[in-house]
């Protein structure tokens, strides 16, 4: 056991020290000074390897932290006369449910574990128990100065928020156990991330049940949530007996990873998922356009890539409606949120910066743009002209914006609705002000990673991503995006900016982009 474990921190430290190096390689202004043997230097691996540790410790707490921060008592602020205990409780334990079977660890297929069962042979049991129970460790130690602090804060007693990790991982033994003697009977392995429609069926109920109920007054009492919480104790311990015992871990790991091995084997990711696209890829023959020139280009783009563009933008539409009709219908049948809603939506704006963020599609935009047109015509001297670039990237501009501007207009106008259902406001300009201070996000957000796609180009010809400025520069938009969660500001200060700041950025990277993107948009090596 202590050699597989040995064995496993060596593995996994390898190539994330590996990949730390090929950022380092990748970075502006600091690759200059490094060497072309850059694997080599005894100096910057031992950085790399400090950089590791560090990451593993984070990974430990940070993201525990977070989790009880927004999603289990950050929420909580939006109930105001529900007993702080008990709302506690009830969030965390069917947030828990939810993550027994979305997030097992056993059940993902990871590249250390093609690594270590696929190439190197290492027991399969073995190498699978140990870090599972690594795994299960880490959520313990993780969980516990959270539950201590959050929990303690919110009346629980600390017995019980010392026994809440240990039941958390409870929950996810039970499930590992059921899912292996389901794989026994029935010959068909888990995969956590590739969940079946109940799955995700499930998630949306459980979802409900965690967010939605307390919105009418209803939670689970702390005498039965605590008693759920701790009935997993025992049945997580059952649960180990049938994890330890289980005998066939090479089978169900060989049947989990066979797509990661085709991959592995036979090409890289970024062509896999390019082969995925390119069955999206409308073959119809009859697709053509009346216009001419790049119009003409753009136009028989979209219309053949409509499923890859789209269908995800329908579906983000569709959870916004739902989202915003379901808000309608808690402040109708619940009047006393009233209060509660309008005061978020008042204050909560710059929240929304992150949720624009998050569902704008950029990256998916400019990875097609790249795999199926431009890894193409940028083999041609006159596709790189400035005229020709800034005409076209103009033309993509207006077509991102429409993709990104459908579910923006329906949070906008819903939002709006939802404030004046609420109990509106005393200046009727926050009403406008709102709807396009979302659609100045969503109009930010399509020229941002338009932009830097033209100046920084990530894609090399097998269509990988190699540029390490372009890895900071989406880092720094998610952790700016993300820190906007925390601004409380009013609609009418934090819109205006917002609708400025837009324009200003749209008027600046176009200018960018004819100067510099002639000389940068081009295949990387």
């Amino acid at each position: 056991m202590n050699k597989t474990l040995k064995l496993s921190f060596s593995l996994k430290n390898t190539y994330r020290v590996n990949g730390i190096l090929f950022s380092l390689k990748q970075t502006p202004l600091i690759k200059r000074f490094l060497p072309s043997s850059l694997y080599q230097v005894k100096g910057l691996k031992i950085f790399a390897n400090i950089v590791s540790i560090l990451w593993e410790i984070a990974s430990i707490f940070l993201g525990k932290f977070l989790y009880f921060a927004y999603m289990v008592c950050g929420i909580a602020v939006l109930y105001k006369d529900i007993p702080t205990d008990d709302l506690f409780l009830h969030i965390l334990f069917f947030l828990s449910v939810i993550g027994s079977f979305s997030n097992t660890h056993l059940f993902n297929p990871s590249k250390d574990k093609y690594y270590a069962m696929i190439l190197m042979r290492m027991d399969a049991k073995e190498y699978t128990l140990v870090n599972y129970f690594y795994t299960l460790l880490k959520a313990i130690v993780g969980f516990m100065p959270f539950t201590i602090l959050f929990g303690m804060d919110r009346g629980i007693s600390l017995w019980l928020c010392i026994l809440l990790p240990l039941s958390i991982v409870g929950m996810k033994l039970s499930f590992a156990a059921f899912t292996l003697w389901d794989y026994e009977r029935r010959g068909f392995g888990y995969n956590e991330n590739k969940l079946s429609k109940y799955g995700w069926g499930w998630i949306a109920v459980l979802l409900a049940i965690t967010y939605v109920l307390p919105a009418f007054g209803f939670v689970l009492p702390k005498t039965m949530t605590t008693l759920l919480f701790l009935v997993c104790i025992p049945i997580g311990t059952l649960g180990l007996i049938k994890v330890v015992n289980f005998k066939d871990y090479y089978a169900i790991n060989k049947e989990l990873l066979a797509s990661l091995t085709n991959q592995m084997n036979n090409t890289s990711i970024a062509q896999v998922i390019k082969q995925a696209n390119e069955n999206k890829i409308s073959t119809d023959a009859s697709i053509t356009s009346q216009r001419s020139g790049f119009e003409f280009l753009n136009e028989l783009f979209i219309k053949r890539h409509k499923k890859i563009l789209w269908n995800s933008t329908r579906k983000i539409t569709y959870i916004c409606t739902f989202l915003v009709v379901a808000v309608l219908m808690i402040l109708d049948l619940a009047p006393e949120s009233k209060p509660v809603f309008n005061a978020v939506i008042m204050e909560y704006l710059p929240y929304f910066a992150f949720i624009m963020y998050t569902i704008n599609r950029g990256t998916t935009f400019t990875q097609a743009l790249f795999m199926n047109c431009d890894h193409s015509l940028l083999t041609y001297s006159f596709y790189k002209q400035p005229d020709n670039i800034s005409k076209i990237f103009q033309i993509r501009l207006r077509e991102i914006m429409k993709i990104n501007a459908v579910p923006a207009l329906v949070i906008g106008l819903g939002l709006a609705l939802i404030l004046w259902v609420s109990g509106g406001t005393d200046d009727p300009f926050n009403y406008g002000i709102l709807i396009v201070s979302i659609f100045s996000m969503s109009l930010f957000f399509s020229i941002h990673y338009l932009t830097i796609y033209y100046l920084l180009q990530p894609y090399n010809a097998q269509t990988e991503l190699k540029s390490g400025t372009y890895r900071i520069i989406t880092s720094i938009t998610y952790f700016v995006c993300f820190a906007m969660m925390q601004l409380r500001m009013p609609i009418m200060i934090f819109g205006i900016m917002t609708i400025v700041f837009s324009i200003l950025y749209t008027m600046i990277a176009s200018i960018l982009v004819y100067r510099l993107a002639p000389k940068t948009f081009k295949l990387r090596t």
